[in-house]
């Protein structure tokens, strides 16, 4: 049996249609939607709506953790696009519904997905063909191993799109129960996986995902969301955790085979 698995994909269609080539299954932990790249400021939704300067701003403030100046320019910004009389919601989702069009279109069959915290959730069923699975807080059986999903992030100064409350998480980490193979999002709450490298901050990992690793013990915990980890694999007690690598950086999946 042979499964590549991919996370932060970030509006890489391009690779995203070759990546179940030679697996029996692609499963997909989060973060289609390209917003701002980090790596390259002129591509996502917001250089689109408000220039590569302004982008390059954004990304200065917040990789210096400037937060609020931060959502101050973006308050300012989207002011100028409502004056117009278009409303930000149906900006983000016409871009945000074109991208889910070409990347649904990528996946493969069969593929199993959950959501990332810059995903929303409420689109994905217009696009959602016969070939892929959507969970979150559930589980399923590939290859006779348990995989189990838990979609989204928690809350942070960021506010993207589907951040929820550290109980909200923790009960869908509850509900997956004992699994061979736990896929989420997020990382556990592990420091060196959760800090950025490149972006200089630790990004938020979950206790919940950790005590349940610590007390359920999959035999894998895989996941994204940090696209430059300080370490990509940890061990805790027999569970190898492994960050499966930032897809639309590297358009290569991470590979489990059995």
């Amino acid at each position: 049996m042979r499964v590549h698995v991919v996370s932060d994909v970030h509006g890489n269609s391009r690779d995203l249609a070759a990546a179940g080539t030679g697996a029996d299954a692609l499963l997909c932990l989060g973060d289609l939607v390209l917003f701002l790249d980090y790596a390259d400021h002129s591509r996502g939704i917001f250089p689109d709506l408000f220039g590569v300067e302004n982008a390059d701003a954004l990304v200065e403030l917040r990789t210096a953790r400037r937060f609020e100046e931060a959502r101050d320019l973006g308050r300012r910004l989207w002011a100028g696009l409502d004056r117009s009389g278009v409303s930000r919601e149906s900006v983000i989702e016409r871009a945000v519904r074109k991208q889910y069009a070409e990347l649904f279109a990528a996946f493969p069959t069969p593929t199993y997905a959950t959501y990332g915290n810059v995903d929303i959730p409420r689109l994905w069923p217009e696009f959602t063909g016969p070939g892929t699975t959507v969970l979150d807080g559930q589980r399923v059986e590939i290859g006779g191993r348990v995989f189990g999903f838990v979609g989204g992030g928690l809350t942070t100064p960021m506010n993207t799109p589907y951040e929820i409350s550290d109980e909200e998480y923790a009960a869908k980490v509850e509900a997956v129960g004992e699994v061979d193979v736990l896929c989420t999002h997020i990382p556990p709450d592990v420091p060196e996986l959760c800090y950025d490298t490149v972006a200089r901050r630790f990004e938020r990992g979950s206790t919940a995902l950790l005590h349940a690793i610590r007390t359920t013990r999959p035999r894998y915990a895989l996941f994204g969301h940090v696209h430059q980890p300080l370490a990509r694999r940890a061990r805790i007690g027999g569970t190898e955790c492994i960050n499966v690598g930032h897809f639309n950086a590297t358009g290569t999946p991470h590979v489990m085979e059995w």
